[in-house]
């Protein structure tokens, strides 16, 4: 029995050709979310809030659907587990929705606590890996370096710091995401259909 390998030069016309199509969408995607982006940089008190808010109605969305679905399979293994986690996940919308500064104040906290495992968890492997990664492990340990700097200063701003620092960070992200997508849209734009047709 013959399996049929994939034409890997078909996919990927198929997928230059598709790109080509629809560059427009990702084009108008990438500038609202560099809009976005940048308002939020602008004013990251309310982009911080709308932050802590989203994720509290996942929290409380997502819990409701897992106590559902627990319910529905409890003769299934593990049912007490995943009761646990799906109230936990309902307490924790309400909290985050009823209690928005509280909240916002604890998701500083836990931002605090990752730029601190990052950061150490870069420190040590560039350091124990100085020539596995040759010149490169100067780039890692200066970017634990930063994490720790990062955490640090969001620490001593609190509670200061939680009114922005969420904001800022999404805005950050949602600006060079668009940016990627815009320039992925402005070059698939420019790859025509000949360009996506097998070479003779």
């Amino acid at each position: 029995m013959s399996i049929n390998k994939p034409d890997i030069g078909q996919m990927r016309r198929l997928v230059t050709t598709s790109l080509h199509e629809h560059w427009v969408l990702f084009l108008v995607e990438g500038i609202i979310l560099v809009v976005l982006g940048l308002v939020a940089i602008v004013i990251p008190p309310i982009a911080t809030l709308a932050v802590e808010i989203l994720l509290g109605w996942v929290f409380l969305i997502s819990g409701i659907a897992g106590l559902i679905t627990t319910f529905w399979m409890r003769q299934a293994p593990g049912f007490w587990w995943s009761l646990i986690s799906a109230i936990l996940g309902i307490a924790a919308g309400i909290v985050l929705l009823l209690w928005p500064l509280s909240g916002i104040l604890s998701l500083t906290l836990v931002l605090i606590a990752y730029f601190v495992i990052e950061g150490v968890a870069s420190i040590m492997f560039a350091l124990e890996h100085k020539q596995e990664l040759s010149g490169r492990w100067g780039w890692m340990l200066a970017s634990g370096i930063v994490d720790l700097i990062l955490a640090a200063i969001i620490l001593l701003g609190l509670p200061g710091t939680a009114a922005w620092v969420l904001g800022l960070l999404v805005g950050i992200n949602m600006v060079f995401g668009g940016s990627a997508l815009i320039a992925m849209a402005l070059h698939a734009r420019d790859i025509g259909p000949r360009s996506a047709a097998p070479a003779h």
